[in-house]
This record gives C-alpha cells, sequence and structure tokens, in this order.
C-alpha cells in the first residue's frame, strides 16, 4: 500500500527483491526534465525500463510509483560497499530539478519527511543515504552539487564531516570504507567531491583527505 500522504502512481517497471535482499540504502536522483509530470511519465513507461520508489515535485507533492518492498529499477550499473545489484538493496527518490537549480523549499521539506519515515521503517543508518553519483561515479552526477547534504545531515538523515580528520589517512583508504566503487581514482575523487566539496576542482588533496577521514569515523 503506498504511504499517507503519497499520491499512488503505479509503475510497471518494478519486481521483486532477489535473493531475499531488504533496503538497507536510500539513494537521491533528480530527473533533469522539464516538470514532476514529464519524469512520472517516464518513470511509468514500459518502454523506458525505469522507476523510482518516490518522485517528488518542485511544489512539494509526493508520488508513490512503486511499493517499498518491491524492487524499482532506478540505479543501475553500480555498487556501493563492495555489493552490487544497487536496485534490490535500496530505495529510490527521484527529485524535480533540472540539474542546475536550486532545490525548491517543498521539495526539500518533503523529502526529508519523507526519509524520516523510510529510514524509520527499515532502519537504515544516515550513512545509508547516498547520491546516485556515489554508487556510479563514472555514470552519473546526480543529485549534483545544488543539493543539499548539509541540510538533511543536519537532521540526521545523511553524513556530513562534522570536523576534519587526520590527512594522513590515503584517499582510497577513506573512500573504501565509506563504499565507494572500485574504479578509476579520479572518478572517486570526482564524486566525493560532487557531494562534499562541489565544484571544488585540481588533484586530491589534504583537506579531501581529512574530510573522508572524517566521514569514516561517523559511518
Amino acid at each position: 500500500m503506498p504511504i499517507p500522504g503519497a499520491l499512488w502512481h503505479p509503475s510497471p517497471n518494478q519486481g521483486p527483491r532477489r535473493d531475499g535482499l531488504r533496503p538497507e540504502l536510500v539513494v537521491i536522483h533528480y530527473t533533469e526534465m522539464i516538470s514532476a509530470e514529464a519524469a512520472l511519465a517516464r518513470l511509468c513507461d514500459p518502454g523506458a525500463e525505469v522507476s523510482a520508489h518516490y518522485l517528488i515535485g518542485r511544489d512539494g507533492r509526493l508520488w508513490q510509483l512503486v511499493e517499498e518492498e518491491a524492487r524499482a529499477w532506478h540505479a543501475g550499473a553500480g555498487e556501493w560497499l563492495g555489493r552490487g545489484d544497487v536496485n534490490s538493496r535500496s530505495i529510490g527518490i527521484e527529485l524535480d530539478n533540472d540539474g542546475k537549480s536550486p532545490f525548491a523549499a517543498p521539495l526539500m521539506d518533503r523529502l526529508e519527511a519523507l526519509l524520516r519515515g523510510i529510514l524509520a521503517r527499515w532502519s537504515i543508518p544516515a550513512a545509508g543515504v547516498i547520491a546516485h553519483s556515489d554508487m556510479a561515479p563514472a555514470r552519473k552526477v546526480d543529485p549534483g552539487p545544488r543539493f543539499d547534504w548539509q541540510r538533511l545531515a543536519r537532521k540526521g538523515l545523511a553524513l556530513w564531516p562534522e570536523s576534519p580528520g587526520d590527512a594522513e589517512t590515503p584517499l582510497q583508504a577513506s573512500l573504501d570504507a565509506l563504499g565507494y566503487p572500485d574504479v578509476a581514482p579520479d572518478l572517486r575523487l570526482a564524486a566525493f567531491r560532487l557531494r562534499f566539496r562541489p565544484r571544488h576542482e585540481g588533484p586530491e588533496d589534504a583537506t579531501d583527505r581529512a574530510l573522508a577521514k572524517a566521514l569514516t569515523r561517523q559511518g
């Protein structure tokens, strides 16, 4: 059954979770489309073969497309903490945003409320709320540099470094511990910065290492 407050709009693009897996992650996406209605149509198009559990409009409207117990098709190829089939291990949330604009306040308010319920229902820790770009750094950049991860972290709904850690710890070791996939170091660095140091460029530096190490202590 849909959760209270959600508009039920079932997508055919779903199936059972595989191998008895249950949600242990929440993956945040942006739609990069002209409207929530356009995104809704695509997420429910059998030919598109893509879906998500939830879609949140810029005005705060919430649609549920797939029941949480089922497997939505939102994550694609990628992994987290060394494990694949992220679709079977996660709940996907699509946010109505073009990838360039700030995320609307009504959308963020609704997202916070939705996340609180999901994390409580499935006993998912804040560390389990990740970006699509985190688990697929070679392919994806959403929800992008404009997304306010610090806001979620202040509410206990995501991770954000509280204070710098040891800058001597190798960055790749910290990224391994956090869960980033085993891809090229430059892709991992770009994905990490996209979330925790938006728009910062250049070679890996001491700040990257210190922030990553701090996050390993919080997760």
